[in-house]
């Protein structure tokens, strides 16, 4: 947490929000954040120079910084970037201020998992080569989705869940993803049917964009909130993540949860085959 949607929100509010600024100052603070180079690098390669966009790949933001530089964002498990004014208070655990001109953009992190680095180029940066395809950004067919599963025997949530398949996708997603699909956690990719694999590449675009469109999932932490502040709305969709003992919307029978992999997995075991 968070993930793919709640990134993609994150992506549209900076698109809006700071696309054509000019970076006028940096303040990064924590090592930890910066654990790529030294944060002192950030500021002799991006003051003085504009966002020309904002782009994204599975769970990373991509600022697209003028004359080919590359502002890299992974928002960890705490992570917020918010866009405020200059003159606000700024949240405890901001590790990095992006000055604005009148307003400023922050990198919050409370748990550290999070981090910022800085690249060139405008492509897919090398440090993001090892993921897989994007679900809303890359072009997939079923065709060549069964292709990628077909010599996989491993079970779909890890693998949903490793990234080198699929970007973005994280525990919530998963659990989410697979219940739409009717497909239980431990499935073997590799022995899924054509028309599984066809329901299982459209529920995870569908649910994606729908739980863009509601502004993400925000959990009772309150931890995820867009750049305004503002927290999503998807949680009221959840139809197995978090809701152990509830009727499951499509059979009515309890959903359970499992541990599994040192996390919690809920499905429905009754029409999850």
């Amino acid at each position: 947490m968070p993930e793919l949607p709640e990134v993609e929100v994150v992506r549209r509010g900076l698109s809006a929000s700071a696309t054509g600024s000019l970076i006028t100052s940096l303040l990064p603070t924590g090592a930890r954040t910066f654990r790529r180079h030294d944060p002192a690098l950030l500021d002799r390669r991006l003051r003085g120079r504009r966002i020309d966009a904002v782009d994204r790949h599975g769970k990373y933001l991509l600022l697209r910084i003028e004359r080919d530089q590359t502002l890299v964002v992974h928002l960890g498990m705490s992570g917020q970037l918010l866009v405020a004014p200059a003159a606000g208070e700024r949240p405890r655990h901001t590790h990095l201020v992006v000055g604005l001109g009148d307003r400023e953009m922050r990198f919050v992190d409370p748990r550290t998992f999070g981090e910022v680095f800085v690249t060139a180029g405008h492509g897919r940066p090398a440090e993001l080569a090892h993921l897989g395809f994007d679900p809303l950004v890359d072009r997939m067919t079923p065709v060549r989705f069964a292709e990628l599963l077909s010599g996989r025997r491993m079970q779909l949530k890890p693998l949903l869940l490793g990234q080198r398949l699929v970007a973005g996708i994280g525990n919530i997603y998963a659990d989410e993803i697979l219940w739409a699909a009717g497909l239980r956690p431990d499935r073997l990719a590799s022995d899924l049917s054509a028309d599984e694999v066809e329901t299982l590449l459209r529920e995870m675009r569908a649910l994606l964009r729908t739980s863009v469109r509601l502004g993400g999932s925000t959990l009772s932490d309150g931890q995820y909130v867009d750049v305004a502040g503002a927290a999503g709305r998807y949680q009221e969709r959840h139809r197995a993540y978090g809701r152990e003992g509830a009727a499951c919307a499509r059979c009515a029978s309890p959903i359970i949860r499992i541990r599994w992999g040192g996390r919690s997995t809920f499905l429905c075991p009754e029409c999850q085959r």
